[in-house]
């Protein structure tokens, strides 16, 4: 389990990172201050939020919404699968933020409808957050449209493309209700990539021919485990080991920058050919692999290479590089300095070759609230779900592409009816687990070659 507990944290300790790396400018934002009206939707000025899903993520969400500048904002509601992480959450929220806490008993709920009820709990102008597991997403945001409330919505937002439907359609119906949904696709709310982009679009680069992601960290390996009463509950504990319950943790990372690279080409890519696998001496029980390479080509015939890998003592890299006809950029390096957004002067990315530099970062994890709740205050258009839902249907094309070992297209990728577990949303603590170890404590991994998930 102390996989689980570093996992869980990534999140909110890269906001802790984040914060000492810009200081008192990573909490600033472009919102703090303009005048707000006195009262919001539900007409007496406080937006309640609900948390579905206690972990690292959902309290440093918790956290920015409470933080946001415009007026109240309380906490109503908490859900989980697990009464501990609820009963964790709750005090380590409540010692921080005291009074914002407003979550007393009667509406802590736990279970896998705990978020109907938590959600029952708002009303128009709420924000039900959506930090849980990615296996439920589509349907907690199904119900948190179907309810009238607004919606923050963490990421992987599916695991599959039928989840991935699910997310568009709950989208579509929003719209139509003025709902707001905001995706935690966080780095579109940063000023300083946002600089960036616009020289793009401007022109400065020239014309864009590739991009390099790099996502290379040291863990996330999951060795056998110990029978219990509930194997699908483990499974969930688990869940960046299982494709079924969180997309698997190439997803849980990369999409951003998958994201990134579809922002930076302002299109889609219409397929993705990839390879991976585990190394010689692998004891990995899990799903996933202990690498990704995948080779995305746009509509233009321009390709981005996202490269990821997850095993100690190797070469660690969180960056995207991007390359255009005029010149070379820096679209991010992950704790390099507050300024990490750069062009460079030609294609050498070196340190003596800088050209531009953007203006120091602002927090985007707190920009992402503060526009999400100034756009609720004023009525303002914001919806980001059939965005959100490509980057992570472009991310599934990927990974699919490296498990099949096939190239897979966009249309494929759209018009797949594939599920991995298709009785999701009717599951309970007593339902049987989607996958099942082997004798030796395996759970069936992707096969190059045999292996189907579009």
């Amino acid at each position: 389990m102390g996989r689980l507990d570093r996992r869980e944290n990534v999140a909110s300790g890269n906001r802790r990172e984040f914060l000492k790396l810009t200081g008192a400018l990573a909490a600033a934002s472009s919102l703090s201050g303009v005048a707000v009206p006195r009262v919001h939707a539900s007409g007496d000025g406080v937006i309640k939020l609900a948390l579905i899903g206690c972990g690292g993520r959902g309290g440093g969400a918790v956290g920015n919404a409470l933080s946001a500048p415009g007026g109240p904002v309380k906490l109503f509601a908490m859900a989980d699968l697990f009464a501990d992480r609820l009963a964790g959450s709750y005090k380590a929220l409540s010692k921080e933020f005291g009074e914002k806490i407003d979550v007393p008993p009667e509406r802590q709920f736990v279970g896998f409808d705990a978020y109907k009820a938590a959600i029952d709990c708002l009303g128009p102008g709420d924000v039900a957050m959506l930090t849980g597991y990615t296996a439920f997403r589509p349907t907690h945001l199904a119900y948190a449209v179907e309810k009238g409330v607004h919606v923050f919505m963490e990421k992987p937002f599916a695991p599959d493309p039928v989840g991935v439907r699910r997310v568009i359609q709950a989208g579509e119906d929003a719209r139509k209700k003025n709902l707001k949904i905001a995706a935690g696709l966080m780095w579109r709310h940063s000023n300083a990539r946002q600089a960036l982009i616009q020289k793009i679009r401007d022109g400065a680069m020239g014309q864009i021919q590739l991009i390099r992601a790099y996502r290379m960290e040291s863990g996330y390996q999951m060795g056998p485990r110990k029978p219990s009463q509930s194997e699908l509950l483990d499974q969930l504990r688990i869940r960046w080991a299982f494709l079924w319950a969180s997309s698997g943790i190439f997803i849980e990372l990369m999409v951003h920058q998958i994201d990134e690279c579809c922002w930076i080409k302002d299109a889609w890519p219409v397929a993705a050919h990839g390879i991976g696998g585990r190394i010689a001496n692998s004891l990995e029980c899990g799903q996933n692999l202990d690498s990704y390479a995948i080779e995305y080509t746009f509509p233009d015939g321009t390709k981005a290479l996202v490269n990821g890998r997850y095993l100690p003592n190797c070469h660690n890299e969180f960056a995207t590089y991007v390359h255009g006809t005029k010149c070379a950029a820096q679209f991010c390096v992950w704790g390099a300095s507050p300024i990490h957004t750069r062009t460079y002067k030609d294609q050498r990315i070196t340190a003596d070759n800088i050209a531009w530099n953007s203006e120091p970062e602002v927090n985007p994890w707190q920009a992402e609230w503060n526009v999400l709740l100034d756009a609720i205050r004023r009525d303002r258009p914001h919806n980001e779900a059939q965005r959100a839902a490509y980057a992570d249907l472009a991310s599934i094309m990927g990974r699919a592409a490296v498990h099949s070992g096939k190239i897979i297209t966009w249309d494929e990728a759209v018009a797949s009816n594939f599920q991995f577990c298709p009785n999701v949303a009717s599951l309970t603590a007593d339902s049987p687990a989607p996958v099942h170890a082997d004798d030796q404590g395996r759970y069936p991994a992707p096969v190059p070659g045999a292996w189907t998930e579009i």
